[in-house]
């Protein structure tokens, strides 16, 4: 099956951040989470997919053609939201859809519309007048009503109350059921992943530590908490932290049975224990991928 979106050995250099060598694919049909700290390079990794901004090597594809070559076509097939909105800011909602609509030759305002109740969106409010939410909700009906095949979306559920963020993940999961569309978007809220996620691709100071299935990720680690707070078995975690009764921790799955040897209460993880305990390392040390 030819992947709908994929970017071999991007590079970007900044004067104090660098993209490095960035390889990954999305399938049709998936949600890929695009995971990682603040300022880990998923803002910018976007970015470059969309042509918004040079990058010094690499290529990047969608629906088989060269995203540069092809950028107008493609652009009418991707629906793209950043994060934060800051132009227009005395525009209403109204005003700034059929300034947006003119770029695309498929725009549907009746769907758009249809968003914009979901979504409880005032299409006469300014934009100056809408919360962080609201103007995520705003960049999400504007991607969603251009028949989009492909949604690349930055931090699409931040700043959302959890009715909201759950309605938009019912949607995500609508969007890919027929198996030719998918969604690439980049969270922090790992419980969001959980729910939608079949993909995940994770990134750390710029490097991919790692693209595939979510379940195969998590399944390859482990969640130890060592009520006897036995400090020989330190060098056994990937990282670790001790609290005042007991130490706890992520350790590779091949740790496990040393664990349960041990006696020690040892757990499945969820993606949020992962990334904290993976993230904690020294930043000298390399991470047990």
């Amino acid at each position: 099956m030819e992947d709908i979106l994929s970017i071999e050995g991007l590079n970007k250099t900044y004067p104090s951040f660098k993209l490095k060598d960035v390889s990954f694919a999305v399938k049709p049909g998936t949600i890929m989470g695009f995971i990682g700290r603040n300022g880990a390079g998923k803002t910018t990794t976007l970015k470059a997919i969309m042509n918004i901004i040079h990058y010094d090597s690499g290529t990047i594809q969608a629906f088989g053609t060269d995203m540069k070559e092809n950028e107008l076509e493609n652009k009418q097939r991707i629906g793209f939201a950043l994060s934060e909105l800051n132009y227009y800011p005395n525009k209403t909602i109204r005003q700034l859809m059929k300034s947006t609509k003119r770029f695309f030759k498929d725009f549907d305002e009746n769907r758009f519309e249809e968003a914009c109740k979901l979504f409880n969106l005032s299409q006469n409010k300014k934009l100056e007048e809408l919360s962080s939410g609201m103007k995520v909700k705003y960049s999400v009906a504007v991607a969603l009503s251009h028949h989009a095949e492909l949604l690349i979306l930055d931090e699409p559920t931040s700043g959302l109350d959890p009715v909201s963020r759950d309605e938009i993940l019912d949607i995500f999961r609508k969007i890919v059921k027929d198996g030719n569309r998918s969604i690439l978007f980049s969270t922090h809220i790992t419980s969001d992943l959980d729910k939608c996620a079949s993909d995940i691709t994770y990134i750390h100071e710029g490097e991919i530590l790692y693209t595939g299935k979510k379940d195969s990720f998590v399944d390859s680690y482990r969640f130890v908490i060592d009520k006897s707070k036995n400090h020989d078995y330190e060098k056994e975690y990937v990282s670790f932290k001790e609290l005042d009764d007991h130490i706890e921790g992520l350790v590779k799955k091949d740790k496990e049975k040393f664990f349960v040897d041990k006696g020690v209460e040892v757990k499945e993880p969820d993606l949020e224990q992962i990334m904290i305990y993976l993230e904690r390392r020294d930043k000298d040390e390399s991470f047990a991928l």
